[in-house]
């Protein structure tokens, strides 16, 4: 089992900032032109060299839109030659072209993602900023299909289509999806605190989730909402599905194929800075692309040594260095929290989750 001590389970590099949407959430704040500073593609080679050396690691190619970096294949190439597993997750604008898929398709990107905010064209363009981008990610879906590549779907649930999930659920069963990839709204970037779902409803949300998983063909996973793995714990311990012990194998949940390709699941609870690393268009390396704490950069340190031994890195990788609830919780080593929210939410890192409804046993017991 890979160690999350010493490398990631996955590595998203923000190729680029550039983008044409304007997404009410983004994190990175995306603008229309790419920033001279970004990473050259001789240092996207090195780079690419570091993250294989650790372990090969799944990369995702994130932005801004990763489309608007003409290198974008070339970079690819190099990676997937190297003997990595690469995806990428582009904005759906006019540069997803049928041609750019088939090109990424001869590349050998394993997975394409695309954000899907809402069942309706009026829910999601309005949390894009940008009308036509329904339209857009449909027809981009279709090529995919058409090409034989698999879809994966993020959805970030917030206010504006907590409303809508039974048919955001039908709509990616539609679309043939293996993977639905739940984000849960960090306030950063462009996101506001105003736009998150309650405590309560984020409980309700994972409830909701566990049912959904046992009946739908594809695949679940969530991120920022860690505490979805307590609640599948606990609802597994219900039905006497573990022996009630607490450990994150018993988490994993498939749809009813089973339908896994490698690429969705980690062996073990994924949170920031721990098996997850980010790094920015610059090559500043972050625990996660949500919590923009900065542990170094690539361009002065191996990548390898800031996830390695950055103090900020160790401490989100020692559970008991958790404060609050989250430190004493029983759940902590498999859950953890959001340690982005928690960053953002108090300005501590090390906080707990501010949108978790559970009380520990130790606190019932004092």
């Amino acid at each position: 089992m890979r160690d999350f001590q010493q490398n990631p389970f996955i590595v998203i590099w923000e190729l680029t900032r550039a983008c044409q949407l304007k997404c009410l959430h983004c994190r990175a704040e995306a603008q229309y032109h790419r920033d001279p500073r970004e990473l050259t593609f001789e240092e996207g080679e090195k780079l690419v060299d570091d993250i294989y050396d650790m372990d090969q690691p799944l990369l995702v190619f994130t932005g801004g839109d990763p489309l608007m970096r003409p290198d974008v294949y070339d970079i690819a190439k190099y990676a997937i030659d190297k003997g990595l597993r690469v995806s990428m997750t582009p904005s759906a604008t006019p540069n997803v072209t049928k041609e750019a898929i088939r090109k990424a398709k001869e590349v050998g990107l394993a997975r394409w993602a695309f954000s899907l905010d809402g069942p309706t064209a009026e829910i999601h363009d309005h949390f894009r900023g940008t009308s036509g981008s329904f339209d857009l990610t449909m027809k981009a879906i279709q090529y995919l299909h058409e090409l034989e590549i698999p879809v994966q779907i993020n959805t970030v649930i917030s206010r504006y289509n907590v409303h809508v999930l039974d048919e955001m659920v039908e709509l990616v069963e539609k679309l043939q999806c293996v993977l639905w990839s739940v984000f849960f709204l960090v306030p950063t970037g462009r996101g506001k605190e105003t736009d998150m779902i309650s405590p309560v409803e984020h409980e309700k949300v994972f409830h909701w989730l566990y049912e959904t998983s046992k009946r739908v063909p594809f695949d679940i996973k969530t991120t920022a909402g860690q505490h979805y793995r307590r609640v599948v714990l606990q609802q597994k311990m219900r039905e006497k599905q573990t022996t009630g012990e607490i450990r994150y194998e018993d988490v994993l949940m498939k749809g009813l194929n089973g339908q896994v390709d490698g690429l969705g699941r980690a062996p073990k609870g994924v949170n920031d800075g721990n098996g997850f690393v980010f790094i920015s268009h610059i090559g500043d390396v972050y625990p996660s692309g949500l919590l923009p704490v900065k542990a170094g950069n690539v361009r002065e340190t191996p990548l390898a040594e800031i996830y390695r031994n950055s103090p900020i890195f160790q401490d989100l990788r020692n559970p008991d260095k958790y404060k609050g609830k989250c430190g004493v919780c029983e759940f902590r080593y498999v859950c953890g929290g959001s340690r982005s929210r928690a960053y953002a939410v108090t300005g501590d890192y090390l906080e707990s989750e501010p949108f978790c409804v559970y009380i520990p046993k130790a606190w019932r017991k004092s």
